[in-house]
């Protein structure tokens, strides 16, 4: 992040703008309907300012910009057609420490301006650090066609009722809630129709029970979201939901980048991430975490990558749940072998090379493979092996003294559906070798069948090839 994302209360505040143009005559505007004192700095008036100034009253003044225009200002704009006359505002609002923005010009900006989306008094900003101003624009556009003025009721209906609610319910976290059902519920369903007074009667009975409930702790939940493989667009919208109503969220190693950002921001984060050999936190241990922090009236969130019920142990944390009350709610997650296959041009089922597949865990027990290899090595079928990589050798040997042809396509995906993907192509016995010469490390997934072959053709044509 380049900029920190701000809001100024500029309200009686000094301000100037310098020029005349149609961009001075838009952050004037700004600046006035936020109610500063502004001052412009310009030749003459130009056509949409001498509009603003029938509407609004601010200072107009003709002659050469010095450092008094600047004396108790907060905020300066460089507007100006004149290259040196913006140069000669930011040496004197660098020098007197004043923020100022130069319009085009990112070098001579110590803030930015967002493109806004006013339905105030709730405001959406969005910008894209000065990078690519035409991407800004056009999702304005988009929240504008979204999000409709009622939300702007909405705001301005929950803010009239702020301390009231902040003195009927003094628990944190039984407010949050109770703001949420309002902010998602029927309350807010009559504002968007206009239905001020029907609003104003549901609202009562809310507060009403609010306050038969008191100041005890509200009941505790689980939510087990599967996060995917790593790209953050393949969560599903009610994990993205969960997500930001969480008190608390456990998460593993296995988080793809970004994901994490999704969380709501004040949420407290417990890394329970696991490498090969290294279980940080036990299995266990995060159970008994899970029961503690739902029994505390929180709302627990338990990130796992890829699909909770497959190899995510995402059933045995559940069943501790189940077994101490506590109320749990499983939100699937895209798996590994369906995402990582799918962004790898490799099709898991094909009518002409596979019409079964077969989820099986590559991790070693003891130092042994326990699979069942006849199972695994049957014609048109598909063979996907997670936690794999440290023992890759032994799976392609073990596949190949069971009677697999050494020839039968191979291919290992790092990384999968991330910026960093890798995808080696082989056979069974070669793919070890091209493992270890590419140093392809985890997570890694291994797919063993005829349908590898189809990676050449289809790839291109992949969300990331």
């Amino acid at each position: 992040m380049d900029h920190l994302p701000i809001f100024l209360n500029v309200k009686d505040v000094r301000a100037l703008v310098v020029g005349n143009g149609t961009i001075a005559a838009r952050k004037a505007d700004l600046l006035l309907r936020a109610g500063c004192d502004l001052t412009v700095v310009a030749p003459e008036l130009g056509d949409e300012l001498a509009r603003l100034a029938e509407n609004y009253s601010f200072v107009h003044r003709s002659g050469e910009l010095s450092a008094d225009d600047l004396r108790g200002c907060v905020v300066v704009f460089g507007c100006s057609q004149d290259d040196s006359i913006n140069q000669a505002l930011f040496e004197l609002a660098t020098a007197a420490g004043v923020l100022v923005n130069v319009s085009d010009n990112t070098e001579r900006c110590s803030f930015i301006m967002p493109a806004v989306v006013d339905r105030s008094p709730l405001l959406i900003a969005i910008s894209s650090g000065g990078t690519s101003p035409l991407l800004t624009r056009m999702l304005k556009s988009r929240f504008e066609t979204t999000i409709p003025a009622a939300y702007g009721r909405l705001a301005e209906f929950a803010g009239s009722y702020r301390d009231r609610i902040k003195a009927l319910i003094p628990n944190l976290t039984r407010r949050r809630r109770f703001w949420e059902t309002m902010i998602s519920g029927p309350v807010a369903e009559h504002l968007f129709s206009s239905q001020l007074e029907q609003a104003e009667t549901l609202m009562d009975t809310l507060l009403e029970e609010a306050a038969v409930a008191g100041d005890q702790p509200p009941g505790g939940e689980v939510y087990l979201v599967g996060t995917g493989p790593g790209d953050p667009d393949l969560l599903t919208f009610r994990a993205l939901r969960l997500m930001q109503q969480a008190d608390v969220v456990l998460y593993d190693r296995l988080i793809g980048d970004g994901i994490l950002n999704l969380v709501r921001r004040d949420a407290e984060r417990i890394y329970v991430g696991k490498l090969p050999q290294d279980h940080a936190v036990p299995q266990e241990e995060i159970g008994n975490m899970l029961i503690r922090l739902a029994q505390q009236g929180k709302r627990v969130l338990r990130l796992k990558g890829g699909d909770p019920f497959i190899f995510g142990r995402g059933g045995e944390e559940i069943e501790a749940l189940s077994d101490n009350g506590i109320a749990f709610q499983v939100i699937p997650g895209v798996t590994a072998a369906n995402g990582c296959a799918s962004y790898a041009g490799i099709p898991l089922t094909h009518r002409d090379h596979a019409q079964s597949c077969v989820f099986v865990t590559g991790h070693e027990k003891d130092g042994e493979l326990n699979l069942h290899w006849k199972s695994l090595i049957q014609p048109r079928q598909t063979v996907v092996l997670y936690m794999g990589l440290s023992s890759l050798g032994a799976i392609t040997g073990g596949f190949i003294s069971h009677g697999a042809d050494p020839a039968t396509p191979a291919a290992i995906i790092e990384n999968g559906t991330r910026a960093g993907q890798r995808v080696i192509t082989g056979t069974l016995d070669s793919l070890s070798d091209q493992t270890a010469q590419a140093g392809i490390k985890s997570p890694a997934l291994i797919i063993i069948g005829s349908v590898v072959t189809l990676r050449d053709k289809l790839s291109w044509f992949a969300n990331n090839p």
